[in-house]
């Protein structure tokens, strides 16, 4: 059944909002009523009682209906289309939250002993052997807690590796101009200093510009983060070269995995020389992404910086004695690890996903995931180049870079098409990201969505550049549908409301 995304030409007013739950609030009415106290009464403490705190009085079938209309509000994959470019907002597979849901695993303390958590142990174990076999790591650790902290921990890992050897001279770190922001954040925190480098005409790494940055920093260099594909949804296409003049310079090579939906049983980073990478679980391998969290960012390595990987790991510490029997897991702290980099042993829930996600697909069917990627975006993205503007038009990986400035229409901003595109019920993609690209709007259509629902968002793409040249203002005032139309960003980013009371100023334009 094709998935209709399309509005009427005419541009509706939206309905008005519902009531605030503190409007609804009687005097005496209440959700509960609790029997008298038929033990001695205990006085509250004196820092939880707050005069100030006027709360509403309301029925329990008020609260469950506000807080559910509250819910409806957002948008979800499970809502709609959601071609949010760099962050992977795919559709999982509902039995992977089953299984995470699990009692042996969802109520297993992080405290028990390891003699009674070996099967959660079992698939620690599993999952960091096939994250290594599908990257083509020596070693994996499920530590780090999100992506950017796996990031910290491959950067850390690679400064410990410089001063294990005495190397205390290199103080500096490769950062390509299309990369993540993260990026050259993590690089000043591990204590390391930012070499931006540009990029060429096709999107790829400036290779005479690297080469001279090699040449005359060579020494100081420790190393070098680029995410592949990179952020402009394009396959490096010198990585072999970039990964031999880093290392020809002493330098290690850092690869973001991000955009390991576009990699899955094609490319193994580990084969290509790269000597550590992060996962991203909560993108890759179906933990729900958005919402705050939680994420998880294991780290791959190879042989030479499987010491310093961030501990613990699981091992295993006794091999079977019969072959009807199951080693014995534990943790184990690598020899000259960087140390823990959270409480307990990651975000276990989000491990039980990815073992799922992979168990399930199996082999051939990770590949599929990314076959299924990169034929989505290049599809969407060819269907879109006499539309608007593709700066780099050449085959992409799982997503894709456009321009949205269209000509007879010079007044429309990335932005403006965004704001449109939420009439329509669709999520808009990325704005004004990559920072290289100007009015960039980002796109991933991911694997999981049809070329009947590709179709439908091509199509309105098309229509709404027809609405910015006959009827800019449509874009200009958009959205239309939605439950508040445009909100002073700025404003609200440094003027935060952080409760629903009546009559908020500035609330709704």
């Amino acid at each position: 059944m094709t998935l209709r995304m399309t509005m009427p030409e005419q541009v509706a007013t939206p309905e008005p909002l519902e009531p605030l739950i503190y409007e609804l609030s009687v005097p005496g009415r209440v959700g509960v009523n609790l029997p008298v106290c038929d033990v001695p009464a205990a006085p509250l403490p004196a820092d939880l009682l707050r005069d100030d705190l006027k709360l509403p009085e309301v029925s329990e079938l008020q609260v469950v209906r506000h807080y559910l209309k509250l819910s409806q509000l957002n948008h979800a994959i499970d809502k709609g289309f959601y071609p949010l470019g760099s962050c992977t907002m795919k559709y999982n597979p509902k039995l992977n939250e089953d299984m995470a849901r699990l009692p042996g695993f969802a109520a297993l303390h992080p405290l028990h002993d390891t003699e009674g958590a070996q099967g959660a142990l079992a698939l620690m174990y599993e999952l960091q052997r096939w994250l290594g076999e599908i990257s083509g790591f020596e070693a994996v650790s499920l530590a780090p807690a999100a992506g950017a902290q796996g990031e910290f921990a491959g950067i850390l890992m690679i400064r410990r590796y410089h001063l294990d050897r005495g190397d205390t001279q290199r103080t500096k770190i490769l950062v390509p101009n299309s990369a993540h922001g993260t990026n050259p954040a993590t690089v000043t925190m591990a204590g390391f200093e930012v070499v931006e480098l540009p990029s060429d005409e096709r999107g790829d790494v400036d290779m005479n510009a690297l080469k001279q940055v090699c040449r005359e920093q060579g020494s100081s260099i420790a190393g070098m983060m680029i995410t592949v594909p990179s952020t402009l949804g394009l396959f490096e296409e010198h990585i072999l070269d970039v990964i031999e003049t880093v290392h020809n310079a002493g330098g290690l090579m850092y690869m973001d995995g991000a955009n390991m939906n576009a990699l899955m049983g094609i490319v193994k980073p580990g084969e290509l020389g790269f000597d550590v990478m992060h996962y991203n679980l909560h993108k890759t391998f179906s933990t729900p992404h958005g919402g705050g969290g939680p994420g998880s960012g294991p780290v791959g390595v190879n042989a030479k910086l499987k010491p310093f990987l961030p501990g613990p790991v699981v091992d295993i510490l006794e091999e079977a004695s019969e072959p009807d029997e199951s080693p014995l897991y534990g943790f184990v702290m690598p020899s000259k690890s960087i140390g823990r980099l959270k409480a307990f042993q990651g975000n276990f829930g989000m491990h039980v996903r990815a073992y799922a996600y992979i168990r399930i697909y199996g082999d051939s069917g990770i590949r599929d995931v990314s076959r299924h990627a990169v034929l989505n975006a290049n599809y969407v993205r060819a269907r879109l180049m006499d539309t608007y503007k593709i700066p780099y038009p050449r085959y992409c990986g799982h997503e894709f870079v456009i321009e949205a400035r269209l000509d007879g229409a010079e007044s429309i901003h990335a932005l403006d098409i965004s704001k449109r595109l939420m009439d329509y019920g669709i999520h808009p993609p990325t704005n004004y990201f990559p920072l290289i690209v100007p009015e960039a709007l980002l796109i991933e259509p991911t694997e999981t969505e049809t070329k009947e629902t590709l179709d439908e968002f091509i199509d309105v793409m098309k229509k709404i550049a027809v609405e910015a040249r006959q009827t800019p203002e449509l874009l200009h005032t958009a959205p239309h549908h939605a439950p508040v139309k445009r909100l002073d960003e700025v404003r609200a980013a440094k003027q935060l409301v952080l409760c629903c009371a009546p009559a908020l100023p500035g609330a709704a334009d």
